[in-house]
């Protein structure tokens, strides 16, 4: 494995939270197979300060996870000033046959840590702690993919072979890529578009009928939708080149890093979206998760629109 100052900062980060992630395993695990709302033992209070200690373990590595998983596609886009080949990050996802498995594990462990959150949320919201056992539970099956995520990010960056010419994000999204991506391009894109309009028409729809779990599962699509959409139409008003569709490369400084942006606002109204479907009384997260698609169907659209108004003509 080659180090840099960010690739040696994810492995210590790394090692640290998978110690603390650890300790509330084990503590999880008594908790999930001893807890009882309904006893009042020495053994039950025992259990309920030691589910304190493993809820504060859990909260703080999700608040630096976030973070984290920002620092982690940064660390991609500068390393591809150092492999040859690379543009930005994409390249470097692609280096090793685990970039891509990797990405798609460590977006899925936000998913699920913060759902863990809004479930610890609403347990201490009562006396009885209704969904401790629950949400104790679902931390077991977080830590494995958790652990998962770490082991196949060590064997990614140590398969990275810095002599190793690798392609550019301009082969990887194009009609010509042998990959699965390139099968997105077939798609004519107005169709493309016009799915991920009615895909947002119908989050507004359920909205509006209180259908949670309809709700949920187009905010689900609207993940999917949004970036075929960007990939294929939307990020090539944004580089304003029709042949370039690299998702990766509007994070650099060169686009202002508007990309960080646009994925934060489809993560969190996509989030919210999704946990409305699963947790009772969840109005809140309704509103934001409209709220937030909105502001990110705002941001993209106005790419292509104001490209439109400045050159009278579509890409």
């Amino acid at each position: 494995m080659f180090l840099t100052p960010e690739i040696l900062t994810l492995q210590i980060v790394n090692f640290i939270f998978f110690s603390f992630a650890t300790i509330a395993f084990f503590l999880s695990t008594k908790i999930f197979l001893k807890w009882d709302s309904t006893s009042s033992t020495q053994q039950q209070y025992k259990l309920e300060k030691q589910s304190y200690l493993a809820s504060i373990i859990i909260k703080y590595i999700l608040l630096f996870k976030i973070p984290l998983f920002i620092f982690f596609i940064f660390t991609l886009d500068k390393l591809s000033n150092i492999i040859t080949g690379a543009m930005c990050a994409a390249g470097i996802v692609d280096a090793t046959d685990y970039g891509s498995f990797l990405v798609i594990i460590k977006v899925i462990n936000l998913y699920l840590f913060g759902f863990w959150l809004i479930l610890h949320a609403k347990d201490i919201e009562k006396e009885t702690l209704p969904y401790t056992k629950y949400k104790f539970g679902l931390f077991l099956f977080i830590y494995i993919i958790f652990t998962f995520e770490i082991f196949i990010e060590l064997i990614m960056f140590n398969a990275i072979d810095i002599q190793q010419i690798v392609l550019c994000c301009g082969t990887l999204f194009s009609a010509s890529s042998t990959s699965f991506i390139s099968l997105i391009f077939d798609i004519n894109p107005l169709i493309v578009i016009s799915i991920f309009y009615l895909n947002f028409f119908f989050i507004v729809l359920f909205k509006i009928l209180n259908q949670k779990e309809l709700f949920a599962l187009s905010n689900l699509l609207f993940i999917l939708t949004s970036i075929v959409s960007l990939i294929v139409f939307f990020g090539t008003y944004i580089y304003e080149l029709p042949t370039h569709h690299c998702p990766f490369c509007f994070l650099q400084k060169e686009y202002n890093y508007i990309g960080y942006a646009i994925y934060i606002l489809l993560f969190i109204g996509t989030f919210n979206g999704i946990v409305s479907g699963f947790i009772k009384n969840n109005h809140k997260s309704m509103k934001n998760s409209l709220l937030f698609n909105f502001l990110y169907l705002l941001v993209v659209s106005a790419y292509p629109l104001i490209y439109f108004l400045n050159n009278g003509v579509w890409l």
